[in-house]
């Protein structure tokens, strides 16, 4: 995929944050710069994952934006395929409706249902944040290293398989882990800070534990609180704030 990016519109948030609405092709996202940034001086780059739909999720990602350019990163996210105002995955949709009837049954979550749901989206996903990281790298002010941030945690551990200029990830467990994926992570070699609440409501929690050991990087660190799903604490935001520190600054 090769497509020019545009941007939308440019405002200064009141700590001097330059956040501009983009589009890459039908792909819409955002980037937030830290006044610091310039040509001469590119700051590191922070991609934000999130489990989509950038509107409801804003008020949590301007925060993180704006943690990450209090430490001199720039940071950017797109919507994922299929939510927002993209068009919708119809595999995506039916085994979402599949998902809902067997929670409501109370029936467990086969792996069929979790590989037609996540599947999707990661394959359409991981591309296009390539193509993001190809035009966003070639702007003036923002330079390497990269790190990505967030969930779903599928998309973050496909990327850091295949995406060499990732060197460092913190993945937010919450979501479900396809098979594929958890075969997939004994390739990952970059340093990790996986995130991980006890009792999200929504997650499987002993699969995001079999990811964790799969990992096959020789630096990876588990965060688990207890708590819900968005009960995360403050002070594990500065726990992966600390991770990117050491492997971005």
């Amino acid at each position: 995929m090769h497509f020019a990016l545009h941007f939308a519109s440019a405002r200064r948030l009141e700590d001097g944050v330059l956040e501009r609405d983009f589009t890459l092709g039908e792909i819409p996202g955002t980037l937030w710069t830290p006044a610091s940034a310039s040509a001469s001086t590119p700051a590191p780059l922070i991609l934000l994952g999130h489990p989509g739909g950038l509107p409801k999720m804003y008020s949590r990602l301007v925060a993180r934006a704006r943690h990450s350019a209090a430490q001199g990163y720039a940071s950017a996210t797109i919507e994922l395929p299929g939510s927002g105002d993209r068009p919708r995955l119809p595999a995506a949709e039916q085994a979402r409706a599949d998902l809902r009837r067997a929670l409501q049954a109370g029936d467990p979550v086969s792996d069929d249902i979790v590989d037609r749901l996540v599947l999707p989206l990661v394959e359409q996903a991981v591309p296009e944040w390539r193509t993001t990281l190809d035009a966003l790298l070639a702007l003036p002010g923002i330079g390497g290293p990269v790190g990505y941030s967030g969930g779903v945690i599928a998309i973050g551990t496909r990327l850091a398989v295949v995406e060499p200029r990732i060197s460092a990830a913190v993945l937010f467990a919450g979501s479900f882990v396809p098979r594929l994926i958890l075969e997939e992570a004994r390739q990952v070699t970059i340093p990790l800070h996986v995130l991980l609440q006890w009792d999200d409501e929504g997650n499987d929690r002993q699969r995001a534990l079999d990811l964790f050991d799969a990992f096959g990087s020789k630096e990876k660190t588990l965060n688990a609180n207890m708590g819900g799903h968005t009960g995360v604490p403050g002070f594990a935001g500065d726990a992966a704030a600390e991770f990117f520190g050491r492997h971005l600054s």
